[in-house]
């Protein structure tokens, strides 16, 4: 029997293996110390190649990952030995254009840590506990952007007035339901 696509971790590092944003669905990397080893052994492994225009693929511990990197930005998508790398990289393409979409083609370490909300919810538009939902990046960026205008942008974002109509909004909503 067919199962449906899993994913096992979606990794954002910066160009020295350190985290910028990841996401883990399975329980193979059982604790913090398992997931940094695994995201620094990838990151080593993968770093000498040219992952810039075209996506690799690279078998590590019976783990096909899939990467590509822009500007000082490393993008990882991982699942199962015995998993599609045609639908791992269309994940990870969807990701790697609905953050360049996002961020305005601006995609760089501060750029991306400045709107790391963003990019979170990037990651949970696309996979929920590793199953693939979404690999469209204008739909992810769309659904995404749409999280940031319907009321909760964030509180500095907004200036007082606006933050208090905004809560006087939320509050008429909840009397009327």
């Amino acid at each position: 029997m067919e199962s449906c696509p899993s994913i096992k971790n979606i990794l954002l590092l910066d160009s020295e293996g350190k985290r910028v944003a990841v996401k883990y669905f399975s329980d193979d990397w059982p604790t913090l110390t398992a997931k940094s080893a695994f995201e620094k052994s990838v990151f080593t492994k993968t770093q000498k190649t040219n992952a810039r225009t075209e996506a690799e693929i690279v078998m590590f511990d019976s783990y096909i990952v899939v990467y590509k990197f822009i500007q000082d930005l490393h993008f990882f998508v991982t699942g199962g030995d015995d998993e599609n790398e045609l639908i791992l990289a269309t994940v990870l393409q969807g990701f790697f254009d609905a953050v360049g979409l996002l961020l305005r083609s601006n995609v760089d370490k501060t750029t991306a840590l400045e709107n790391l909300d963003l990019i979170l919810l990037c990651l949970d538009e696309i996979v929920d506990g590793g199953i693939v939902l979404e690999t469209d990046a204008s739909i992810i960026a769309g659904k995404v952007a749409m999280h940031g205008t319907d009321g909760s942008a964030s509180l500095s974002e907004q200036t007082i007035t606006q933050a208090l109509a905004t809560a006087r909004e939320h509050l008429a909503r909840s009397l009327l339901k």
